[in-house]
């Protein structure tokens, strides 16, 4: 990875922490109930700002996007270009994946409309990441790196919506390098406060499930050091005059929290899946479960005693098409094997899209990573850019304890709701798929 990625930042006290979440359910007359926090949030904190606005979103397009239940680019794009007028000096920078552009091959109004308001627009440089499709990617090197691309002239069908793209935008594509952070930092009045979340200013996703971690203090500029380098590897020089957190360093209190991102995210997990005893209660809900690295310390801790139950999305609807279930059912496979619980999240067109996980110790102590990073090996390995974070507190700490009563509601459906089902309704036992997610995990040949 280029310098000031694949980071473990230190451990700091997690000032004024909230989580948000944002999901869709059946209620206990069958009608579809969608809650959402997330960009809310996000929007108050933008609104407010005065000093600096940095924020980092993988998808941020109306790709997909007919049937959708919010215009997520739309308004996210009004409040950059709104906080850019209220404080005309202010940085406000956004910096996202070139897939919004599909490499080169369509416009972007979004993206054009917040340059055209003095909003500073950052596509990473993906090219300088690690080869996420290594067998592809030392051929593209060889024949097409050097073609460009550009708006006209396409004659292929557009993969995400209306119209056509040029033939380089697929080869573009198939190397699957990205910038898959989602990640606000704005200027609180005299701190700073930072936005971690699995959620897309996508419109196209604005029913999934998601959730997001909000912090102030030191672990904030933290974050901002992490934004840092992704602009810097991308030519945004400007970002050199970011603040930087003092290097006084003070006794964190309870709760904690530390970024992570890149490999550093697996390196955390693992470590955390190892420490879990016996008598340890582990929950997760995850979008993609593939990496064998997690899969097998997940049955390691279940071995051990540990109580392991995960809610999984059964990997079936992708924005109007419907998929093989790959990796999630096979992954889920090996765990239902070895006695680890498995749900399926009860979704009607939507993807649960949350990429977490939750370790409570029999010492009272509550320990959550979250975050952008999918538990797949694109997302672990050093790859794409992703962002999480490791969060420790207290068992009864009031927002613990509303991330604790939500995953039982989704586990158990206790309110007379549909927000899980059992391992049976997606479970697939096909050898053949089984063979395939594993030589797609290991060879880089797929899109999770």
């Amino acid at each position: 990875m280029p310098d000031g990625l694949s980071v473990t930042g230190p451990v700091r006290s997690a000032d004024q922490l909230q989580i948000f979440r944002d999901q869709a359910y059946l209620d206990a007359e069958g009608k579809q109930q969608i809650e959402q926090e997330i960009f809310d949030e996000a929007f108050r904190l933008i609104g407010q700002a005065q000093k600096l606005v940095v924020v980092d979103m993988f998808l941020f397009n109306r790709f997909a996007g007919a049937d959708s239940y919010r215009p997520l680019a739309e308004q996210l794009t009004q409040a950059l270009i709104e906080a850019k007028q209220r404080h005309p000096t202010m940085p406000v920078v956004m910096i996202t994946d070139p897939f919004n552009t599909l490499y080169g091959g369509m416009r972007a109004p979004e993206l054009e409309q917040l340059r055209a308001a003095g909003v500073a627009v950052v596509l990473t440089d993906v090219d300088r990441l690690p080869a996420s499709n290594p067998t592809w990617t030392g051929i593209w090197q060889l024949c097409c790196s050097y073609l460009g691309n550009n708006t006209e002239g396409g004659w292929l069908p557009n993969p995400v919506g209306p119209g056509k793209v040029t033939l380089r935008s697929y080869l573009h594509l198939a190397n699957f390098r990205a910038n898959h952070r989602k990640t606000l930092i704005v200027d609180n009045g005299d701190n700073w406060r930072a936005l971690v979340t699995s959620a897309n200013p996508h419109d196209a996703s604005s029913r999934h499930h998601n959730s997001a971690i909000v912090f102030s203090g030191a672990a904030a500029l933290d974050l901002l050091q992490t934004e840092r380098a992704a602009a810097l590897l991308s030519g945004y020089d400007a970002a050199k005059n970011w603040p930087t957190v003092a290097s006084v360093q003070t006794q964190p209190s309870m709760p904690q929290i530390q970024v992570l991102t890149e490999g550093a995210i697996e390196r955390s997990l693992l470590e955390l899946l190892a420490s879990a005893e016996p008598g340890d209660q582990l929950d997760m809900e995850m979008f993609y479960l593939a990496s064998r690295p997690v899969v097998e310390a997940l049955i390691a801790a279940q071995q051990r005693g540990v109580q392991v139950r995960a809610i999984l999305d059964s990997n079936r609807d992708a924005f109007g098409r419907e998929k093989n279930g790959i990796p999630n059912r096979q992954a889920a496979w090996d765990l239902n094997e070895q006695g680890v619980a498995v749900r399926w999240c009860a979704t009607n067109g939507e993807q649960c899209h949350r990429k977490w996980i939750r370790l409570e110790r029999s010492q009272g102590i509550t320990e959550v990573i979250s975050g952008s990073a999918n538990f797949t090996r694109r997302n672990l390995h050093d790859l794409n850019l992703e962002t999480s974070v490791r969060l420790t507190a207290q068992a009864n700490n009031p927002e613990m304890a509303d991330m604790r009563a939500d995953f039982e509601r989704a586990w158990s459906n206790n309110d007379g709701g549909t927000h899980s089902l059992p391992y049976s309704a997606f479970a697939d036992h096909s050898y053949w798929r089984y063979g395939l997610y594993r030589f797609m995990e290991a060879s880089g040949l797929s899109t999770f």
